[in-house]
C-alpha cells in the first residue's frame, strides 16, 4: 500500500474504514458467523484491522502526534491532580494506562484517554482527597458500568437531556475555574466547598502573594496568545518555500505544546529564584518517582483513628458511585459526537466502551495508579456492554469512557487532546502508544523537575482548559429555540454549586416532568368544518385520556345541538387498556346524545386493539372524506363495524399477522 501524504487531514487506513463499515452495517450477525471468524476477531481486536497494513509514513505521523499529545497531557495531568485534591503523581498515573489499552482496543485514531477536568472535579467531591478512595471509586465505577451493561440500563442516559448536561458542564467550569483562583493568587487554607470558597477568597484577597499573582496572570496571557496564534495560523500550501513551511511547523509545534512550554517557562523562573535563595512562588513540591506497586484496590483503609471498612468507604462515597459512572459515560459520548460532527469518523461505540473500561479482574491486579482517571480493561468491558444496550446512533465515533489504571482515579476521553491528535495528522491509535511512553518516561526521569513547577502556573493551565466548557451560546440558543428548556438548564446549573448529584438529579427530574406533561396533555388540532375533526398531534397514552375526553365533550357534546366528531388518529401508534376504556366511555356518551364518534387513520396495531375490545358503536373509516360523507348522511359511504369480516381484506390480513 502506498504511504499516505503527510497532511494533517490524513484519513484512517482503508482497512480500518472498512472494518468500521462492516461493524455498523452488520452488528446483528448470526452467532455461528461471529464466534471464530477472522472478522469477529477483528471486531474484538481492532488493532488487527490496521496493523497489517501499517506503513513507515503512518509511523512518522503517529510519532509526531503522540509526542504533541504527550507534551500537552503531562502538564494537564499534573494540573488535574490538583483539581482532584490528590498528589501530582496520580495525575500522571491516570494519563498513560488508557493509551496502552486503547492501542489494542480503540477504533478511533483521534481519541485519547486520560484525566479530564470534570472527572477530576467529581473525584475531589467524593473521595475526600484520599488516594485510596480514588482508586476504589475507579474500580467500583467500572463494576457498576459493567452491571449496567449486563442489565441493559444504558437507556437511563437518554433521560439526561442536553440542557441538563450543559448546565452541569457550565457549573463545573465555574467551580473548577474559581477553585484555582486561590492558587493563582497564592492564597492558602481556602475551603473547597464552592460557596465557602467564594467567601473566603474575597475575604482574604488582601493576602495575595504578588509573585504568584503576576506569574499566574502572565502564564494565562501566554496561553491565550499561543492559542490565538494556533487558531489563526494559515494552512500550508505545497508551493510555500521550505523555509516558510519550516517556520510554520515550528510555530505550530510551539502553540500546540503551549501547556508544556508555559509550565516549563514558569518552572525555570521558579528555579532561578530558588538558586538565589529567595522563592516568591508556592511550588508543587515533591512528586513520587516511578510507578507504585501493583496490588488489588484498597477495600479498607487504616488511619490514626482505626480502620475504615469497605462498607464505610462505600457509604462515604455515597452518590458518587452513581454520578461518576454516568457522567463519565455522558462526557465520553459528548466527545464522540463532537468528533463525529467535526471529522465525520464512524467508530464503534461498543468497542470504545471496551477500550475505555477495565475489567474487574485486571483492575484487582492494578490498584496502584489513582484517581484523576480510570481507563483500562474494566472500563473497556463495561463501556462496551453499556453501549450495546443504548439506542443505536447513526454515527458514533469511538468513545472512551472510563479507564482505570493501577491506583488511578476515573478518567475519560479528552476532547482537547483528541483535537491535538487530529491536528497533528495522527493515522492510527498507535499515536497513543507514544503518548503513554512519554508519560512513563516523565515519571521515571522528570519528577525531580516537577518540584519547581509553581502552582500558579498549573492554575493558569486549568483555568484556560476549562474556560471553553462554559457555553455562553446555549442560553441564547435555548431562548430563541425553546425557552422552556432553560428551566432544567438553570436548575442544574444553580444546584450543582451546592451538590453535583442534586443538580443533576433535579435537572433530570425537571426534564422528566416536562416530558410527562407533554404526554399527559398532548396538543390537538381541531378543524371546524361541516363535521368537527379533532386530531391528537402526538401519541395517545393513558395520562392523556382524561384531557382528550374533556376536550371532545366540550367541543362536541357540550354545545347545542350536539355535533358528530371525527377522531383523526394518524399520529397514534399504540394505545393501552386505559385509553380503550376512555374511548369506550366516549362512544357511550355520543350514543346517548344521538350523535356519532367516528375514527379515521387508525394504524394496524391500534385497530387490532380496538377490534379486540369489542367497543359498542365503534366506527372506522379509511379516509377522512369517507367519514365526512357518512356523517353528512351521503349515500355510498358505510363504516367498517367491529366485525372483523367487514374490515377490508388487506386489513384482515394484517390483523391476523
Amino acid at each position: 500500500m502506498s504511504p499516505a501524504p503527510p497532511s494533517p487531514t490524513i484519513d484512517m487506513p482503508s482497512s480500518v474504514t472498512a472494518l468500521g463499515q462492516a461493524r455498523s452495517s452488520g452488528p446483528r450477525m448470526a452467532p455461528s458467523a461471529c464466534c471464530c471468524s477472522p472478522a469477529a476477531v477483528q471486531r474484538r481486536l481492532p488493532i488487527l484491522a490496521w496493523l497489517p497494513s501499517y506503513s513507515l509514513q503512518w509511523l512518522k505521523m503517529d510519532f509526531v502526534a503522540g509526542l504533541s499529545v504527550g507534551l500537552t497531557a503531562i502538564p494537564q495531568a499534573l494540573a488535574y491532580a490538583e483539581v482532584a485534591g490528590l498528589p501530582p503523581q496520580y495525575g500522571l498515573y491516570s494519563a498513560f494506562m488508557g493509551c496502552f489499552v486503547y492501542f489494542f482496543l480503540g477504533t478511533s485514531r483521534d481519541v485519547t484517554l486520560g484525566p479530564t477536568a470534570i472527572m477530576s472535579l467529581l473525584v475531589s467531591f467524593y473521595t475526600f482527597h484520599e488516594p485510596a478512595y480514588a482508586v476504589l471509586l475507579a474500580f467500583l465505577s467500572g463494576c457498576i458500568q459493567l452491571a449496567m451493561g449486563v442489565l441493559r440500563l444504558g437507556f437511563l442516559l437518554d433521560f439526561i437531556s442536553c440542557p441538563v448536561i450543559k448546565g452541569f458542564t457550565s457549573a463545573a467550569a465555574v467551580t473548577i475555574g474559581f477553585g484555582q483562583i486561590k492558587n493563582l493568587l497564592g492564597l492558602q487554607n481556602i475551603p473547597r466547598q464552592f460557596f465557602l470558597q467564594v467567601y473566603h477568597t474575597f475575604l482574604r484577597i488582601a493576602e495575595t502573594r504578588v509573585g504568584d499573582a503576576i506569574l499566574g496572570l502572565v502564564c494565562m496571557l501566554l496561553l491565550l496568545v499561543l492559542k490565538l496564534m494556533r487558531d489563526h495560523m494559515p494552512p500550508i500550501h505545497p508551493e510555500m518555500p521550505p523555509g516558510v513551511r519550516l517556520s510554520h511547523g515550528l510555530v505550530w509545534a510551539a502553540t500546540t505544546a503551549r501547556n508544556a512550554l508555559v509550565v516549563s517557562f514558569a518552572a525555570l523562573v521558579a528555579y532561578s529564584f530558588e538558586v538565589t535563595g529567595y522563592q516568591p512562588f508556592i511550588l508543587t513540591g515533591e512528586t513520587a518517582e516511578g510507578l507504585p506497586p501493583v496490588r488489588i484496590p484498597p477495600f479498607s483503609v487504616t488511619t490514626a483513628n482505626g480502620t475504615i471498612s469497605f462498607t464505610e468507604m462505600v457509604q462515604d462515597m455515597g452518590a458518587g458511585l452513581a454520578v461518576v459512572p454516568l457522567m463519565g459515560l455522558l462526557e465520553s459520548i459528548a466527545v464522540a459526537k463532537a468528533f463525529e460532527m467535526r471529522f465525520c469518523h464512524v467508530a464503534q461505540a461498543g468497542l470504545e466502551l471496551l477500550g475505555s473500561s477495565d475489567p474487574p479482574a485486571l483492575a484487582s491486579q492494578s490498584a496502584a495508579i489513582t484517581a484523576v482517571s480510570h481507563r483500562t480493561w474494566p472500563d473497556y468491558m463495561r463501556l462496551r456492554i453499556i453501549t450495546a444496550s443504548m439506542p443505536t446512533r447513526s454515527c458514533w465515533p469511538s468513545v472512551s469512557p472510563t479507564c482505570w489504571a493501577p491506583s488511578s482515579p476515573p478518567t475519560r476521553s479528552q476532547a482537547a487532546l483528541g483535537a491535538v491528535n487530529a491536528q497533528s495528522g495522527v493515522c492510527t491509535p498507535a499515536g497513543g502508544l507514544v503518548t503513554g511512553v512519554l508519560v512513563l518516561l516523565s515519571l521515571d526521569y522528570l519528577t525531580s523537575l516537577f518540584y519547581y513547577i509553581p502552582k500558579s502556573a498549573l492554575a493558569a493551565v486549568i483555568i484556560m482548559a476549562v474556560a471553553p466548557l462554559f457555553d455562553t451560546k446555549i442560553f441564547r440558543t435555548l431562548w430563541r429555540v425553546k425557552r422552556l428548556d432553560l428551566l432544567p438548564l438553570c436548575v442544574t446549573f444553580l444546584l450543582c454549586f451546592w451538590e453535583v448529584q442534586y443538580g443533576i438529579l433535579a435537572g433530570a427530574l425537571v426534564s422528566l416532568l416536562m416530558l410527562l406533561h407533554a404526554a399527559a396533555r398532548p396538543e390537538t388540532k381541531v378543524s371546524e368544518g361541516p363535521v368537527l375533526v379533532l386530531q391528537p398531534a402526538s401519541g395517545l397514552s393513558f395520562p392523556a385520556v382524561e384531557a382528550l375526553r374533556e376536550e371532545i365533550l366540550s367541543r362536541a357534546l357540550a354545545v347545542s345541538p350536539p355535533r358528530c366528531l371525527v377522531l383523526e388518529c394518524t399520529h397514534v401508534c399504540s394505545i393501552d387498556y386505559t385509553v380503550v376504556l376512555g374511548l369506550g366511555e366516549l362512544l357511550q356518551d355520543f350514543q346517548k346524545e344521538g350523535v356519532t364518534l367516528a375514527f379515521v387513520g387508525l394504524q394496524v396495531p391500534v385497530l387490532r386493539v380496538l377490534l379486540s375490545a369489542d367497543l359498542k358503536g365503534f366506527q372506522y373509516f379509511s379516509t377522512l372524506e369517507e367519514a365526512e360523507k357518512h356523517l353528512r348522511q351521503e349515500p355510498g359511504t358505510q363504516p367498517y363495524n367491529i366485525r372483523e369480516d367487514s374490515v377490508p381484506d388487506h386489513k384482515v390480513a394484517l390483523l391476523k399477522a
